[in-house]
């Protein structure tokens, strides 16, 4: 499977919520995809199909494909703790996910191209690897050729402050300050559903 690179706003209505952050165009035709839309009859989901569509809405929200969720999966389920909250937690801290969230870029995808087009440092030094693990205490920043770029400069004048993370607009440099507690994420997800997925 290739990464999806069609409309965002078509997945969101198939999930029923915007994965992808705000949308305009989700909140006008809130329905599902299709020519019928909510007219179809649907059949009921079951416990497969839910958690199935759970993993699904998490590959597409952090822009994840199978087999790299399935290795963080393992991953997570080696750590202390709960598989769930670990397998978050792993995503939350890639360096593209944390791009996004210091506000540096508009969505994940966005970050994912600025980390991979090498307009990132990470300590002091460059890294286009989007999925690289940022650990408490590293620093994130904009590289100094890159700092008047448009969609930059556009996304840090609405940045939401994270208890996690700092961010300094004027240097555009940020610190990944601790892991943060599942609580405090505030995307809508039930990783239950995924570990029990796994767990067949």
């Amino acid at each position: 499977m290739a990464r999806y690179t069609g409309p965002s706003t078509k997945i969101a209505r198939k999930f029923g919520e915007p994965i992808f952050g705000g949308d305009k165009y989700f909140e006008k035709r809130n329905f599902p995809p299709g020519q019928h839309g909510l007219a179809a009859k649907r059949k009921k989901s079951k416990e497969y199909g839910t958690q199935l569509k759970e993993k699904q809405k998490v590959k597409y929200m952090y822009g994840v494909l199978e087999r790299q969720f399935h290795n963080t999966y393992v991953k997570a389920s080696r750590l202390q703790g709960q598989k769930g909250e670990n397998l978050i937690l792993l995503l939350e801290s890639r360096l593209d996910n944390v791009v996004y969230r210091l506000g540096i870029a508009p969505t994940r995808a966005a970050a994912r191209q600025l980390v991979s087009h090498n307009h990132i440092t990470l300590n002091g030094n460059h890294c286009n690897i989007p999925s690289a693990q940022v650990k408490p205490g590293d620093v994130v920043a904009v590289r100094e050729r890159s700092k008047s770029l448009e969609v930059i400069q556009a996304s840090v004048a609405s940045t939401t402050k994270y208890s996690w993370l700092e961010f300094d607009a004027k240097t555009l440099t940020g610190k990944f300050l601790n892991m943060p507690v599942r609580a405090e994420i505030p995307e809508n997800i039930n990783e239950q559903l995924i570990v029990d997925l796994y767990s067949k």
